[in-house]
């Protein structure tokens, strides 16, 4: 039953935010979702107003925000609904799915979540808006979770480490390419083979990545393959994309001979039963864990997976985690081997990836602890069986199976007037077939396929009346738990291809099968994670604002959870609403017409605009422009994306307050003009400026023949202010994780779609299954036509929740708020960068570095007093070496903004004890934290401060604490002592 939320006192917009009517209010009455989603109240508007010496805010706005790039009107997107209203619409735009049998594959498998997974993880914010996992003390119940995924994955997989999630199958088998063509060096070959078999969409999307390195993709026959050319690597699926099982151990063999290194495109649940790759010589095995009970969700979020053998390991792309130890000598586990990020090695790094799907690896890494072996393989051998039952049921009818070793998937052949027969016997069904072409239809069953619908499958192939529909979306899936087929009949019980060895076989699989023990191990987790649940998470440039309920309950539905993303189109009415009505809300923000919701990630997006530049200067016989012009200041992830998008980086110097250099980029752009493709910039800048030259440097690039780049990372100081396209961006991403509020996860997911200008628009990435994109655009970059699709309904429902004149609002708080932290703390930590009027944007960066002179105090050691204090810690080390960026977002209340700051301002305190002689420099409240309960309960004490003052330094952390469960963690030990599986009990 849904209720009504109850009144408050209203406030209209224009009487919170400013001493003038500056923008019309979407509601008068009180159920206005703004005043939900911002912190500070009317009344703590005013306090900080006061404090900053400014008469409103729109007076604090004026002076910070250029005028030049002002929009000077409200944005043109829907008047701001109540979040009652906002659950009935999403319910009647829900009802326009039509949530059918799907037995396309493709990757793709129907599943059923564990009601205590979905409910304690999935469903829960504790886990949902918790950040990447950096501040690793205070992220040990994650790490566990991701170790526990990886564990997984190695022994399914039959190799020797794998990493904590990528973003979906396809982009891993190009990662995996990538990877490889770096391990050859280029010294033999550019030639990349790739089976035809493999899944459409893999093809593509290694095609789109390959172009720009200059790799040769050579798709056909694996068994027909040229031995005579020189290749690099190879990838086959296992099963084929048609249903197939090939014995790949020659093919391996013979690569291995010729230099070659192998990829496995591989299904997960079928290693249950299946010989793993890793057994018949592959290097890399790559795949989905979606059906590890992730709801479909129209394409993702999903979390591939990857796995290869140690000798690869800095070489692997995504996040690793691995187990170290703390101060006090206990296994502690962090992120292993972080140099390999791109935020460090810039160009140099070998991928861009930045955001991984960490949420739903933990769900798939915890549907395996529920299951566990025995459940995974019953899982596995139900739907072979029912598979296997499927296949003598068509063979009966005289119809051509295709295939007699396969798993899940079948694949019939017939004339093409009987496979359009079959296909519209299926529609009377409600069911979904793959056809592979004219005369081949495929047909994959899942874990939710029960005994009668292998009947009504087969009552296809005989031209029986279909009953009445069942309507699955209400009912969803209807059998008991590894209720078995009705035939043990299989065709891999004499297989060479059974699997023998064990898998799974570390306690934690065995341990936690009954719901009470599994909901206390999930809480167990949860409870030593830090999350927005537990207080402000001030991390500049990631904006950690409120992931709002309303906004996150409809992902879940199954009308959204349940739609095949190749289903036909006419079945997906009403996520198209919800795509098109986005489409158009974030052209109308951005002022870019075009819009492409495919790359799922911000890293996806740099690299998806780039290309769009590159195949823009291309397509105008301008292909030689390569130089990509990127300011010091810019994030890892832009010279990371521009190198795999095949530019060549130029770098250009930024001023003393933290602004490009104009006079360097012009004389830079002046000597690359010839071959200049683009500027890629961050607005407001990293150091969280508004750049007063925003409009004229993006002249000067286009006066020498390039395009500009807006890394969007920080719009949350745009919407509704200031538009992109109107000062001169041609391409800009949006982080949909960050500004349009879908959660972190944990460290993904994340959503990264781009717009472009009209003249960029029909070269908007395409699709080679579901038709979309521009009409010349570039391929794939995603495995799914609009990549994260069931996420999107998120940041729909934000822009829906807020109006026009709350998305500004929103804008100017957060600004605000960034102000009113700087001018606390800039006494104690001066405050490096503002702009030409003295204020800063959305973030500020704090000047820690003269502590390490005055008193041995790195921004390391305040990042880690912080955890004592009841903070995640701000962005350290970024964009500024020993700095400290903060970011309070427009969600967090004056007395939140406060308790950060008394927090600095106390952590101050305890630093100039150290600069005046009265602690020690090695043993002090900074070098020790953070203190665990254990350390601060233990029985003997060696510090030269009280037990009081290093576990509740304050009286908000004596009514609440959140405690470390780990100290400081020893990063070189966990570097040089690579252990990336769950060690054993023992151990």
């Amino acid at each position: 039953m849904m209720h009504v939320l109850r009144p408050t006192r209203p406030r209209p917009l224009h009487d919170t935010f400013s001493r003038k009517p500056a923008m019309p209010a979407p509601h008068e009455h009180s159920d206005q979702f703004v005043h939900r989603h911002l912190g500070p109240s009317h009344e703590d508007v005013q306090v900080m107003l006061d404090a900053l010496g400014v008469g409103s805010i729109d007076e604090l706005i004026d002076a910070t925000v250029p005028t030049s790039i002002r929009l000077g009107r409200p944005l043109n997107t829907p008047a701001a609904a109540s979040e009652h209203e906002l659950l009935v619409e999403l319910q009647a735009i829900a009802a326009k799915n039509r949530v059918w049998r799907s037995y396309i594959g493709m990757g793709y498998h129907d599943c059923i979540t564990p009601p205590v997974i979905l409910r304690n993880i999935l469903e829960n914010p504790a886990w949902y808006t918790a950040y990447t996992p950096y501040q690793a003390e205070i992220s040990q119940g994650r790490l566990e979770a991701l170790l526990t995924y990886q564990t997984m994955l190695i022994e399914l997989t039959g190799l020797e480490v794998a990493n904590a999630s990528l973003l979906d199958e396809a982009t891993a088998a190009a990662e995996a390419m990538a990877m490889l063509f770096a391990i050859a060096e280029h010294d033999r070959s550019r030639a990349f083979f790739v089976s035809e078999t493999c899944h459409p969409q893999t093809i593509e999307v290694i095609r789109t990545r390959a172009e720009p390195l200059g790799v040769e993709v050579v798709v056909g026959d694996h068994r027909g393959i040229d031995w005579n050319r020189p290749w690099f690597g190879a990838i086959v699926q296992y099963p084929a994309t048609d249903g197939a099982i090939y014995d790949y151990r020659s093919f391996c063999e013979q690569s291995h001979s010729h230099g070659a290194l192998v990829v496995a495109a591989t299904d997960l649940l079928s290693l249950a039963v299946l010989t793993p790759p890793g057994e018949w010589g592959a290097d890399v095995a790559i795949g989905s864990a979606q059906r590890f009970g992730v709801p479909l969700g129209y394409g993702g979020p999903h979390a591939a997976f990857f796995a290869t053998c140690n000798e690869y390991v800095r070489r692997m792309p995504g996040r690793i985690i691995g187990v170290s130890r703390d101060a006090h000598g206990n296994p502690a586990l962090r992120m292993t081997l972080q140099t390999r990020e791109q935020h460090i090695r810039r160009e140099k790094a070998t991928s861009n990836i930045c955001t991984a799907q960490v949420l739903l690896a933990v769900i798939a890494g915890m549907y395996a602890v529920y299951h566990g072996p025995r459940g995974i393989r019953a899982i596995a051998e139900r739907v072979h069986g029912l598979t296997s039952q499927l296949a003598r049921g068509l063979r009966q009818l005289s119809v051509a199976v295709r295939h007699d070793e396969f798993f899940d998937t079948l694949c019939v052949n017939a004339t093409p007037p009987e496979i359009d027969a079959w296909t519209t016997g299926a529609a009377a069904r409600q069911i979904n077939f793959r056809r592979i072409d004219a005369g081949t239809l495929s047909i994959a069953l899942d874990e939710t396929t029960q005994p009668e619908d292998v009947s009504d499958i087969l009552a296809v192939f005989t031209d029986e009346p279909p009953g009445r529909p069942q309507d699955r979306a209400a009912t969803g899936p209807h059998r008991t738990q590894h209720s078995a087929p009705s035939t043990q009949y299989s065709v891999l019980d004499t297989s060479s291809f059974r699997r023998t060895s064990p898998y799974l076989t570390h306690p934690v699989f065995h341990r936690y099968h009954s719901e009470t023990e599994m909901l206390r191990y999930i809480k167990s987790l949860e409870n030593r994670d830090f999350s927005l649940v537990h207080g402000m998470i001030p991390l500049g440039s990631c904006t950690m604002k409120l992931n709002a309920t309303t906004e996150m309950i409809p992902v879940t539905w199954p009308q959204f959870g349940r739609i095949h993303p190749f289903a036909p189109i006419e079945q997906a009415a009403g996520y198209r609403e919800i795509i098109d009505d986005l489409e158009r809300w974030l052209a109308e923000v951005t002022g870019l017409p075009g819009v492409s919701l495919q790359p799922n990630a911000g890293s996806q997006g740099e690299y998806a605009g780039l290309l769009v530049i590159r195949r823009y200067h291309a397509g105008r016989g301008q292909g030689h422009r390569d130089v990509c012009l990127i300011p010091a200041s810019a994030h890892g992830t832009n010279p990371a994306s521009a190198v795999m998008a095949g530019c060549r980086v130029v770098v250009v110097a930024c001023d003393d307050n933290g602004n490009i250099d104009v006079a360097d980029l012009e004389a830079k752009a002046r000597q690359h003009a010839s071959d200049l493709a683009a500027l890629m910039v961050t607005y407001p800048s990293t150091y969280g400026v508004f750049e007063e030259d925003i409009r004229h440097i993006c002249e000067i690039v286009h006066a020498h023949g390039g395009q500009v780049y807006m890394d969007g990372a920080n719009m949350n100081a745009q919407v509704g202010l200031c538009r992109p396209g109107d000062f001169g961006a041609d391409v800009v991403h949006l982080n949909l994780h960050k500004t349009f509020c879908i959660p972190h996860g944990g460290g993904g997911p994340g959503m990264g779609p781009i717009a472009v200008a009209a003249h960029l628009a029909d070269l908007l990435p395409t699709h080679p299954v579901v038709a979309t994109g521009g009409r010349g655009g570039i391929g794939a970059v995603s495995a799914a036509p609009w990549g994260s699709a069931s996420i999107l309904l998120i940041s729909w429902a934000y822009i829906k929740l807020m109006g026009p004149g709350g998305l500004a609002a929103a804008t100017k708080i957060a600004i605000l708020s960034a102000n009113y932290i700087a001018r606390r703390l800039n006494d104690h930590y001066p405050v490096l960068y503002r702009g030409r009027q003295g204020w800063v944007g959305h973030e500020c960066i704090l000047d820690t570095r003269p502590l390490k002179k005055s008193a041995g105090i790195e921004v390391e050691d305040i990042a880690k007093r912080l955890m004592d204090y009841g903070f995640h810690a701000p962005t350290i080390s970024f964009p500024v070496p020993g700095a400290m960026m903060v970011e309070p977002t427009e969600s967090e209340s004056k007395a939140e903004l406060d308790r950060f700051c008394d927090a600095m301002i106390a952590i101050r305190g305890e630093i100039k004890e150290i600069e005046d002689g009265r602690t020690m420099k090695d043993n002090n409240l900074l070098k020790n934290a953070p203190h665990t309960a254990f350390a601060v309960c233990a029985s003997q004490w060696l510090h030269p401060y009280s037990r009081e003052r290093a576990g509740f330094p304050t009286e908000a952390t004596r009514r609440a604490k959140f405690w470390p469960s780990v100290g400081r963690i020893d990063n070189a030990y966990g570097d040089r002592n690579i252990m990336c599986s769950c060690p054993t009990p023992e151990e």
